[in-house]
């Protein structure tokens, strides 16, 4: 699936102007609240008629201002889940996702019915209502509703706004399986940093409504202006890595990944298995001789491939880890005391706790990616 988004928007004193092109797996709108990523979603659904628009999926024109072309919101066949689940109460869980069938014209329950079901982990709900889920499962239903509907195209408005951490917790394994094993491509808003970086395929970074960096999920989030595009402290890299083994007595799981060997906190997954972990720029500390005795549990040695101003008083290095980024915040000061620059050779030291269970995701899903357009 390809998605050219070309908008030109005025909403008030706000200017929508957004060019980009995206292709399969899970796509990110991210940046700050108020950018315009709610806005470019709304206006590809048809909520929202643009000023100016062109907007294309996979050769199917949706709105071509220039030639008058405006297809009914109803006929998009794109789905749409919002922050709260917006479930009919008075219907049961079967019946709410009975809904997305019948508006779209498939009337029978099908095979379909129980993939989405089987997918999304909601068999046991089918009898219930609305007012006896928790906020994690009613999002579940509200994303198997939308998938019933026959979409050739997922939005999803910062689903997991109105949830707690423990219901965040219950429902992002649920959004790795439909990004790994729904053929729907996705277009996930969010201004989240945790989430994208566990969940994205490709990030379309939006500022002050325009797009200000598209590509693969991993070459955005260590862009040492990110963390300024966004303003989100809790900027880094995006690792891919595989589990090598678990340390029962230790309570520790190894894992590999081009960058080396990193050890964290025992993960419930099978060895082999591939995962994404997010290394914060704030949890990287750097040294320019191998450390020794230290309680740090990593230790991956790289070379200094960028170095940028973050503030007044503070940098941000980007690693080359064997081919693998990382990137470390750090004062300017002690970037002057390790000599910091371009092509010193460094060691880059993560604590094992500072993972938590928002930074360990499942394994970067398909072959999607963006471009600018």
């Amino acid at each position: 699936m390809t998605l050219a988004v070309d908008i030109t928007h005025r909403l008030g004193a706000f200017r929508l102007d957004a060019k980009f092109e995206a292709e399969g797996g899970l796509i990110a709108l991210f940046g700050r609240s108020g950018s315009g990523k709610t806005s470019i979603i709304n206006i590809v659904a048809g909520l929202i008629r643009p000023e100016r628009a062109r907007i294309e999926i996979d050769g199917t024109v949706l709105d071509d201002t220039g030639h008058g072309i405006r297809v009914p919101r109803h006929r998009r066949r794109v789905g749409y889940v919002f922050q709260e689940g917006r479930l009919f109460p008075h219907l049961t869980v079967r019946q709410n996702l009975l809904y997305g069938r019948w508006f779209a014209g498939l009337r029978k329950p099908g095979e379909d019915f129980a993939r989405v079901v089987d997918l999304l982990g909601i068999g046991h709900l089918v009898e219930r209502r609305p007012g006896k889920l928790s906020g994690g499962e009613k999002q579940r239903v509200a994303i198997g509703r939308a998938l019933l509907s026959d979409p050739r195209l997922l939005l999803m408005d910062e689903p997991l706004a109105s949830l707690d951490e423990d219901r965040k917790g219950e429902i992002l394994p649920y959004i790795e399986r439909l990004r790994d094993k729904s053929k729907v491509p996705i277009v996930y808003v969010s201004h989240s940093v945790a989430e994208v970086a566990r969940l994205a395929t490709a990030i379309v970074l939006i500022a002050d409504g325009k797009v200000a960096a598209v590509g693969p999920a991993q070459d955005i989030m260590q862009r040492l202006d990110f963390a300024t595009l966004t303003g989100h402290a809790d900027a880094g890299a995006v690792i891919e890595a595989t589990v090598a083994r678990h340390d029962a007595a230790a309570g520790l799981t190894e894992l590999t990944s081009r960058a080396g060997r990193w050890r964290l906190h025992r993960i419930d997954a099978p060895v082999g298995a591939r995962l994404r972990l997010q290394v914060r720029a704030r949890d990287v500390i750097l040294a320019r001789i191998a450390p020794v005795e230290i309680s740090a549990l990593n230790v991956l040695p790289g070379v200094v491939a960028d170095v940028a101003p973050y503030g007044e008083a503070i940098v941000e290095v980007r690693l080359d880890c064997n081919g693998e980024a990382l990137v470390a915040r750090l004062t300017r000061y002690s970037a002057g005391q390790l000599g910091i620059a371009p092509g010193v050779a460094i060691f880059a030291i993560v604590k094992g706790v500072s993972f938590d269970r928002d930074s360990v995701g499942g394994p970067i899903g398909g072959n999607g990616g963006t471009s600018d357009a």
